[in-house]
């Protein structure tokens, strides 16, 4: 009998021991996505309902969109959503960054006090404009007091985080803003903020946030960028097609009020394709801020953003 029981437990420590690496392989499928603290930015928090079996995701959410890119040239993600503008900063500095989709459109505004004067790009002239350098915004508002015949130099520009304008405004610390759903319809939805601009009269368009990964994952995982993408592509057209479940998302992971999600996102265009014409604008852009000496040098284009993956789907 005693023979038989330690056969037993023999047995069963065999096959537990045996059942470990596949315990752990299953544990390492996980895949990290870094996102930001903003309405345009929410579909990472869908993945989860669409990730392939054997997969978890993990959300990582940053505060800034240079955080976002760092992490993704850092490894600390496998994947990142943060503006072109993070994106073309990396690229330029010879970082490991490829942009391999899209993420969002539009998401943009200038916001002015409700009450004050300013109520065009032009009138922004001497006041106290937050800026968040190093973002999308920062180049496309640059861009347009170009054509108004303005610089930087002509506005007192303010370093502020997005989710830092809308306070920042209704305290009277700066009288506009070149912000960031939701923080626009946070002005407005307040009383305290009234849109001046959507600013994407300009080449750049309404481009804004993209989908990054390391170039070794490129390299040598291709088939799990594509499992990614096609899993950023489900989630994109449920959001879309379910209003309803954006302003709940919006609600639980940004703690906003259904009213100013509902506000903000007619300004939001949820996306995850890159074509030809995204190319070009996203060249513009890198052009822009070259001219502004925002980098020195152009990124290698043809590795920097790669259009395969997403042509594919």
């Amino acid at each position: 009998m005693f023979a038989r029981r330690k056969f037993i437990a023999s047995m069963a420590a065999t096959v537990a021991g045996a059942s470990l690496p596949f315990a752990a392989m299953a544990a390492d499928k996980v895949i990290r996505v870094g996102t930001l603290k903003l309405m345009h930015s929410i579909t990472p928090h869908f993945y989860e309902q669409f990730a392939p079996a054997g997969y978890k995701i993990e959300v990582i959410a940053f505060e800034t969109p240079t955080d976002g890119k760092n992490a993704v040239v850092t490894k600390s993600v496998d994947f990142g959503a943060f503006g072109i503008a993070a994106a073309t900063l990396g690229g330029a500095a010879g970082e490991p960054v490829v942009v391999i989709g899209a993420q969002c459109n539009k998401g943009m505004a200038v916001v002015a006090g409700k009450d004050s004067d300013i109520t065009s790009i032009k009138a922004l002239k001497g006041k106290k404009v937050g800026i968040l350098p190093g973002s999308t915004q920062e180049v496309v508002i640059l861009d347009r007091l170009k054509q108004e015949g303005l610089t930087i130099k002509d506005i007192q520009s303010v370093r502020l985080a997005f989710s830092e304008m809308p306070s920042a405004l209704e305290r009277g610390d700066i009288d506009a803003y070149v912000g960031a759903e939701p923080g626009p319809s946070i002005s407005v939805s307040r009383g305290v903020g009234k849109v001046v601009e959507y600013p994407y009269g300009t080449p750049t368009g309404s481009l804004n946030m993209v989908l990054g990964t390391h170039a070794d994952t490129v390299k040598n995982n291709p088939a799990l960028v594509k499992l990614y993408l096609q899993m950023h592509r489900k989630a994109t057209e449920y959001v879309l097609a379910n209003r309803a479940a954006f302003v709940e998302m919006s609600e639980k992971k940004l703690g906003l009020p259904a009213k100013t999600v509902e506000m903000a996102a007619p300004n939001i265009e949820l996306t995850w394709r890159i074509d030809d014409d995204w190319v070009t604008r996203a060249k513009y852009y890198g052009a822009q801020m070259l001219d502004k000496k925002q980098i020195r040098q152009l990124p290698d284009y043809p590795t920097f953003i790669n259009t395969s993956f997403a042509k594919s789907l």
